[in-house]
C-alpha cells in the first residue's frame, strides 16, 4: 500500500505509543498529525516546542518519549530558534525526538547555514531521510537510540514529506530498548574496594532515575549503610527524608565529599559543570564509576574501578555481591544515621530559620517552606527557574519521589520551568504542578502563558518578585555579578498579578508572610478545574544558598 512519508511517520509514532506532539508552525509533518488524529500541543515558539517534549521525556524517565516538530528546510528560521532547546536537551541527556523539515537534495547552496552540521552538534543521532522507502528504517534507528544507552535527543530531517513508499514492503514493529549488564569481574573489584573503605559515599546521578533504579539504590545504601548525595538532576532519586540522605548541595554535602575516602558514583558523568560538585582531593580518593557511557570514564578524575552498564542492573549486581560476602558486619546503622542527621541539621539550620521568618518583604525561603507544607510531596511536581530559585530550592526542598522535583542547569535557558510544569501536568494529570520563577524567567515565559489557558492546564506559577535579577546587582552579599545590568521594573512599578490576571489566570499578590499558605491553597484549588494560577510573592532579594564543592563560589 502506497503511503506518503509524513503519514507513515505519524502512524509509526502511534505504534510507538506517542500520544501527543508539541509543535510550533510550520513543519510539513504537522498536517499528517492532524489527519491521523494525533493531538498537537501548539506552543508559541519553536524553543518551547522542544522544551515541553524534552521535559516530558525527563519527567517520565524516557518510559514515554517526548516528540516535537518545528520548521526546518532551507528557510530554517524555526530550527535556528529551536537550537537553544536542542542544546539544552543534548547537554542534559534527554531522550527527545525532534522532527523537522530537511534541506532537499541540491538545495544546500541556498543558505549559508549548514543545517546538518549544526544539528549534529546537539543530537545523539541525526537522521536524514534521503529516500522515502527508508522511513521505517530511520524510525527504527531513532527509537533504538532513544531507548538504549546514554539518553540523548534524536533529530529526524524530512526533506520531502509528500514522497511516497510502499508501507507493506517493510512493515514497522515497535522498538524496545536494550540494556547491558556489567562485567562480573568489575562488580567484584568494586565491592572489594567498597567494603574496604573507611568513609565511603554514594553519589547518585540522573542515570538512576532513567534506569528506574531508585529502589535498588535505596536497597544498596541500606545494605552497606553508606550516606548518599545526589546531583541536581537526580534530585529525588533517593528519598530525601531517608536517614542516609545527606543532600544535594551545601555545607553538609561538602563535609561528606571532603571526608570520604571512596566515592561510588552511579549514573553520573562526574563532570563538574556550573551546577554540580567537583571532587575534592580526587587523586587521594578511590572513585568507583558506574555508568552506561564509557566516554565518561577517566574523563575528569582518575577512575579506580569502572562498572559499565545499566544503573539498575549494576546496582542489583553490586547488591548481590555484597550480600554474598557479608553478614551484617560494619558500621552500626544508628551511628551513621545520627552523624548524617547532625551534619544535615547543622548545614540547614540557617535556611530553616528563614523558612519561618515573618520579615517583610517576604523571605523567599518562607515561600518554599510553606509550599512544602501545602503540597502532598508524594503526589506533586515542582520545578525551579534558572537563577536563584534553582539554587535556593535545590538547597532545601524535600523531594520524596523520583521526579517529584525536576532539577536542571548548565546550558539551560530561562523560562524552562513553564515548559517543565506543562510536561509535568501532561505526564501526571493527577499531580499538582508548580513552577517557581523569578523576574528573568517570568519575562521569558510570557508569550507561552496563553498555552495554559487554551489547553486548560491547571498549573500554578509561583513568582518570587523582588524587582531585580537578584545576585547580579550589589547588596549585602557583595558587589554582585553585574551591578550595572540587574534592575528591572519591580513590584512598586508594575503589578504583575493584574497583567497576568488580564489573560484569564487566577492571580493574587501577596506581601504578608501569614498569607503565603492561604494563597497557595487557593491557587491549587482553582487548578483542579483546569484553570492556571499565578501568585506574585513580594519578596526580598536573598541570594543565599548551598555551595557547590570545588567551585570556589556559592
Amino acid at each position: 500500500m502506497t503511503i506518503d512519508v509524513a503519514t507513515g511517520i505519524v502512524r509509526i509514532l502511534k505504534q510507538e505509543g506517542v500520544g501527543w506532539v508539541s509543535t510550533f508552525p510550520v513543519c510539513r509533518v504537522n498536517n499528517a498529525l492532524g489527519r491521523e488524529g494525533v493531538p498537537m500541543l501548539m506552543m508559541r515558539d519553536d524553543r518551547y516546542a522542544v522544551a515541553v517534549a524534552d521535559a516530558f521525556s525527563r519527567i517520565t524517565a524516557g518510559s514515554r518519549i517526548g516528540v516535537c516538530t518545528f520548521q526546518g528546510g532551507v528557510n530554517a528560521a524555526g530550527m535556528q530558534y529551536a537550537y537553544a532547546g536542542m542544546a539544552q536537551a543534548y547537554e542534559d541527556g534527554s531522550p527527545v525526538l525532534c522532527i523537522t523539515d530537511g534541506v532537499p537534495a541540491g538545495s544546500s547552496g541556498n543558505s549559508q547555514y549548514d543545517v546538518a552540521s549544526a544539528m549534529k552538534t546537539v543530537s545523539k543521532w541525526f537522521g536524514y531521510l534521503d529516500k522515502p522507502e527508508r522511513t521505517p528504517e530511520l524510525m527504527r534507528r531513532a527509537f533504538t537510540m532513544l531507548r538504549s544507552g546514554r539518553p540523548g535527543p534524536v533529530i529526524l530531517a524530512i526533506p520531502n514529506a509528500t514522497a511516497t513508499y510502499d508501507e507493506t514492503a517493510d512493515p514497522y514493529h515497535p522498538v524496545k530498548g536494550w540494556k547491558s549488564a556489567p562485567d562480573p569481574a568489575d562488580v567484584r573489584a568494586a565491592v572489594d574496594a567498597l567494603l574496604g573503605a573507611r568513609n565511603p559515599l554514594i553519589y547518585s546521578g540522573e542515570g538512576v532515575i532513567y534506569a528506574g533504579a531508585s529502589e535498588d539504590l535505596k536497597a544498596l545504601a541500606e545494605l552497606v549503610n553508606v550516606p548518599v548525595i545526589t546531583t541536581l538532576k537526580a534530585k529525588g532519586a533517593f528519598p530525601e527524608n531517608h536517614p542516609l540522605f545527606v543532600g544535594v548541595r551545601g555545607d553538609q554535602v561538602a563535609h561528606y565529599l571532603n571526608k570520604s575516602d571512596l566515592i561510588l558514583a552511579v549514573g553520573s558523568s562526574l563532570s563538574p559543570g556550573r551546577f554540580s560538585h567537583g571532587i575534592p582531593d580526587a587523586a587521594k580518593k578511590t572513585i568507583i564509576h558506574c555508568n552506561v557511557d564509557e566516554l565518561h570514564i577517566n574523563k575528569m578524575y582518575p577512575t579506580a574501578h569502572a562498572v559499565i552498564g545499566d544503573a539498575r542492573l549494576t546496582l542489583q549486581a553490586l547488591r548481590r555481591e555484597v550480600s554474598d560476602r557479608t553478614s551484617g558486619a560494619g558500621p552500626k546503622a544508628g551511628d551513621v544515621a545520627a552523624e548524617v542527621k547532625a551534619a544535615r541539621d547543622q548545614g540547614l539550620a540557617r535556611y530553616r530559620q528563614v523558612m519561618n521568618s515573618d520579615e517583610t518583604p517576604i523571605n523567599p525561603y518562607r515561600v518554599y517552606g510553606d509550599l512544602m507544607q501545602v503540597l502532598d510531596l508524594k503526589n506533586s511536581f515542582v520545578t525551579h527557574e534558572s537563577g536563584n530559585t534553582r539554587d535556593q530550592l535545590s538547597t532545601v526542598f524535600d523531594t520524596l519521589i523520583p521526579r517529584g522535583f525536576l532539577g536542571w542547569g548548565n546550558v539551560s535557558t530561562l523560562g524552562f520551568s513553564l515548559a517543565a510544569a506543562i510536561a509535568g501536568k501532561k505526564a501526571f494529570p493527577g499531580r499538582t504542578s508548580v513552577a517557581v520563577t523569578g523576574e528573568a524567567g517570568l519575562g521569558y515565559m510570557f508569550g507561552n502563558l496563553e498555552v495554559l489557558l487554551r489547553e486548560k492546564l491547571g498549573i500554578t506559577v509561583v513568582h518570587i518578585s523582588n524587582g531585580g535579577f537578584a545576585g547580579y546587582g550589589p547588596g549585602f552579599w557583595g558587589p554582585g555579578h553585574d551591578p550595572f545590568t540587574h534592575r528591572v521594573l519591580g513590584p512598586d512599578e508594575v503589578d504583575m498579578s493584574k497583567v497576568i490576571g488580564a489573560l484569564g489566570f487566577h492571580t493574587e499578590r501577596v506581601s504578608e508572610p501569614t498569607e503565603v499558605i492561604p494563597a497557595l491553597r487557593r491557587a491549587l484549588d482553582v487548578n483542579t478545574s483546569g484553570r492556571p494560577a499565578y501568585i506574585e510573592f513580594i519578596c526580598c532579594q536573598y541570594p543565599v544558598y548551598g555551595q557547590w564543592v570545588g567551585r570556589g563560589e556559592g
